[in-house]
């Protein structure tokens, strides 16, 4: 994999979101887990902001909403992320959730997306569509 910058490790650190900061633009690697008050939701437009990301880590924090995983959808490279252990992950069809809203997906939570699994959830979408009209 070609690194673009250095890789930014925040894990363990105490922030809480990164609103109104401004990171290297050619970052392709970030980790931030275990943050108690980590907030994606407020973080999100500054992540948005990084086109080169490819590996994404917020395991282990206080995620609430898959509002600010969708959002994520406009990183063109992004292909791993982990969301373990947040509040999310015991949402209704959280693995499919993410997995239509990051469709450069290939790793998520340390598994692989499968082409099956990918398949499944778009059938899944199509059918919650359907029966919603």
């Amino acid at each position: 994999m070609k690194r673009c910058g250095a890789p930014v490790d925040l894990s363990f650190k105490a922030i809480s979101n990164f609103a109104g900061r401004s990171l290297n633009l050619r970052l392709n690697y970030f980790s931030l887990f275990s943050h108690s008050e980590f907030s994606l939701f407020d973080s999100v437009s500054v992540l948005c902001e990084l086109p080169e990301l490819r590996v994404l880590y917020l395991h282990g924090n206080r995620i609430f909403t898959l509002s600010g995983v969708d959002k994520l959808g406009v990183l063109p490279h992004l292909h791993t992320i982990t969301l373990h252990g947040n509040i999310i992950e015991s949402r209704k069809a959280y693995r499919t959730h993410v997995i239509l809203a990051l469709p450069g997906l290939k790793t998520m939570d340390f598994s692989a997306v499968t082409p099956q699994e990918r398949t499944l959830a778009h059938l899944w979408q199509h059918s919650t569509t359907n029966t919603l009209h």
